[in-house]
């Protein structure tokens, strides 16, 4: 496995080849985001989604979250409704992470939607513009405390990822918000990072 910083512009710039190289191959990235480090793989390769679940031991059954970098990735994976696209509009980048309707079958998707986001962290969206979508789902055994260190990560993962990306210690706290605006209403699957309903203002 190789460890490479991630945190200077140059880190990140130099972290580009090789990690298309691994995603191009079916391989997984370790990488920071705004709260917890994540598994990164190519969400529309069914070999790549099954070797991130391995690494966590998660059931074959459950769709994995894909970060994007900008709007543009993001409505090439799924259909946004034109009723929420102004207040995604405003939250984004943040740690929130929508249910949509997803556009066509992929490997990352879970009977027909997908989990997805446009994470805060800043260098992690310089590297998605060169590299694509990439899965996100929590570096972690599935039941398990996220991680907040790429040797935390390490230590519990059922095997070791191709290239760890060290961007040093995450925020941690809590996960980002997960909301399912893939039916009529707007439904808060998980409360998180992210407020999800507007404040009221006084009085």
């Amino acid at each position: 496995m190789r460890r490479l910083a991630f945190i200077a512009p140059a880190e990140v710039a130099a972290a580009v080849a090789p990690t298309l190289e691994v995603v191009a191959a079916g391989g997984v990235v370790l990488i920071p985001s705004e709260s917890f480090y994540g598994l990164a793989a190519d969400p529309r390769s069914a070999p790549a989604v099954a070797r991130v679940r391995a690494l966590k031991d998660r059931p074959p059954e459950l769709g994995l979250p894909v970060l994007c970098a900008d709007w543009q990735q993001l409505e090439a994976l799924v259909v946004v409704p034109e009723r929420w696209r102004v207040k995604l509009s405003r939250l984004w980048p943040a740690a929130l992470t929508v249910v949509l309707e997803a556009r066509e079958p992929i490997a990352a998707a879970s009977g027909g939607t997908l989990a997805v986001r446009i994470p805060a962290h800043r260098e992690l969206r310089a590297l998605m513009y060169r590299v694509g979508p990439l899965t996100g789902t929590s570096a972690n055994r599935h039941g398990k405390p996220p991680s907040t260190t790429v040797d935390e990560a390490l230590r519990f993962l059922v095997g070791a990822p191709e290239i760890a990306l060290d961007g040093g210690a995450t925020a941690g706290g809590p996960a980002s918000t997960l909301v399912d605006l893939s039916g009529p209403e707007a439904r808060i699957l998980r409360p998180g990072r992210c407020a999800w309903e507007e404040p009221y203002p006084d009085g």
